[in-house]
């Protein structure tokens, strides 16, 4: 037993599965080597275990390497978090704090209060509301404006998420009654001025997650959509989506609409995630003005969708590190997006010098999580030729740690933007072992 514990194969296990339930694990082989006719060599005994030992690991949560080359992978957890807000929101996290606390009053305060603030001077919006992901803001929103009312769409913003999830069937779900308007590629004014009624609740903008419509196109500007809502009496509505706060042209990539953009533009409430672009915590951030902030504060669904301590700790902190570029680079979405593909070369080049079979290859990231669908990053990273390739990416992601890899034109290819150069050494250690 204690010599298998110590196996410098099986020992990493300790961490991802327990002592408890890896001892369980060796428990359970020995017995089938007793009651088996001979016993293995020892070798054998550990693969076995390992395989085993992956196996219950793979079963339960833990970290992985992103060698994808996809910054915002959904499949992974989307953003990493920055050190600098784990190690802030760590103290809320172990102890009491003052969650629901006015201190200077020394009364009850609102859990939202800790965000709020940051929220407008980052976004420059009046008022902002947190829950717990960007569908539930949506949802929300919907809920307290729309219920039994209509909500008007273009068609060309008629989007499905991951998960099979379809903005349609969330507004069927509130209770709000869709009216689409246009084509699928042309969108006029004059389709929302022609179906505008007394039931007209919302006019609604939704972020085209993970495509683009282009060629014989027409759409109507968000900030002429916002100046009719305001001459019709109706508010407008933006679903960002996933909600970048700077312009990523400052990166070399397409300009993404910002949340400050739709802000200035005039809209009533925007919606947008804190786990994608922003680089925080998985939650639904929502801006706009005083009085729509204040109907969905009064909204009982608020205290089902509202959000724990832990999560606003992480969203604060991670928005402070907006104060300027060298602290928002410590956020590892924008740190990833500023590595130079040179140094990504060098880091390549450095993981071959160990690994004969691997290549040093040029390669193009993405960013993911719905953003930038066209969008190219130049990056780097190293391709390994394998008469089995899905077998080869299969033992990567079942090593300690795992690694995820991508298949591309029969290789086994690690993009290495999206992996934190620490993880480079097991990326040396787990290529040199196939």
């Amino acid at each position: 037993m204690n010599r298998l514990l110590e196996d410098p194969s099986v020992a990493p296990y300790e961490l991802l599965v327990g002592r408890d339930a890896l001892r369980e694990l060796i428990a359970a082989e020995l017995d089938r080597i007793r009651a088996a006719d001979a016993v293995p060599p020892f070798e054998t005994i550990v693969r076995r275990l390992v395989d085993r030992a992956a196996e219950h690991a793979a079963a339960s949560l833990h970290s992985v390497v992103n060698a994808t080359g996809t910054l915002l992978h959904t499949n992974l957890g989307r953003a990493p978090l920055a050190p600098a807000a784990f190690d802030e929101a760590r103290g809320v996290a172990l102890g009491y704090s003052n969650l629901e606390y006015d201190l200077r009053a020394g009364e009850r305060g609102s859990r939202y209060s800790h965000a709020t603030e940051l929220l407008r001077q980052i976004a420059g919006a009046p008022d902002a509301l947190v829950v717990n992901n960007c569908a539930a803001a949506i949802l929300l929103i919907l809920d307290t404006f729309a219920r039994d009312a209509e909500v008007v769409l273009a068609r060309n913003q008629l989007i499905e998420i991951g998960g099979g999830f379809r903005l349609p069937d969330v507004l069927a779900r509130s209770g709000a009654r869709l009216v689409e308007v246009g084509t699928t590629n042309k969108v006029y004014l004059k389709d929302y001025e022609r179906v505008l009624s007394p039931r007209t609740a919302l006019l609604m903008r939704s972020h085209q997650s993970n495509y683009s419509i282009e060629g014989f196109v027409d759409d109507v500007a968000p900030s002429e959509l916002a100046a009719f809502g305001r001459r019709v009496g109706v508010a407008v509505v933006e679903d960002l989506g996933s909600g970048a706060l700077v312009d990523l042209r400052d990166y070399g990539l397409p300009h993404e609409r910002t949340v400050q953009d739709a802000v200035a533009d005039g809209m009533s409430l925007v919606a947008f995630s804190g786990d994608k672009l922003l680089g925080g915590p998985q939650a639904g951030v929502i801006v706009g003005t005083r009085a729509h902030v204040a109907r969905l504060r009064s909204n009982p669904l608020v205290r089902a969708l509202r959000v724990d301590k832990v999560t606003l700790a992480l969203l604060a902190a991670t928005l402070r590190l907006y104060a300027g570029k060298e602290s928002r680079e410590s956020i590892p979405f924008f740190a990833m997006l500023a590595q130079s593909q040179e140094n990504l070369r060098s880091r390549a080049r450095r993981i071959a010098a160990m690994v004969p079979a691997a290549h040093v290859v040029d390669t193009e990231a993405r960013v993911g999580g719905g953003s930038l669908p066209q969008a190219r990053i130049p990056s780097a990273g190293i391709a390994l030729v394998a008469a089995q390739p899905d077998e080869l990416a299969a033992r990567l992601r079942r090593g300690t740690p795992p690694i995820v890899a991508r298949i591309e034109q029969g290789r086994v290819l690690l993009d290495l933007r999206t992996v934190a150069p620490q993880h480079d050494d097991a990326i040396a250690t787990a290529l040199a072992n196939e």
